[in-house]
């Protein structure tokens, strides 16, 4: 079985997470390509020797998906609470 492509609920905001995905991993060290965001998570599954790949990858444990999806979503998820806690400072 494929697996499909997860969507935001906002489909509108899928640039701004892309972008925001770009920066948060640029500020990490990673190489980012802008016009293929989801590129990064095969440099960080090399990293963690995760044998990532496109297109199919239904033999990965959950722990090896886990390893490369929580490092970049975790990362963004600090990255909006950084931004939220200064935005409730200014006001």
């Amino acid at each position: 079985m494929a697996r499909r492509k997860r969507r935001p609920l906002v489909p509108e905001s899928r640039g701004a997470l892309d972008q925001l995905k770009n920066q948060v991993m640029a500020n990490q060290g990673y190489h980012v390509d802008r016009k293929n965001p989801d590129a990064v998570k095969y440099e960080i599954a090399g990293e963690a020797g995760v044998p990532l790949k496109q297109g199919y990858n239904g033999t990965l444990t959950s722990k090896q998906a886990g390893t490369v999806g929580g490092k970049i979503g975790g990362s963004m998820v600090k990255e909006l609470i950084r931004m939220a806690q200064e935005r409730m400072k200014e006001q």
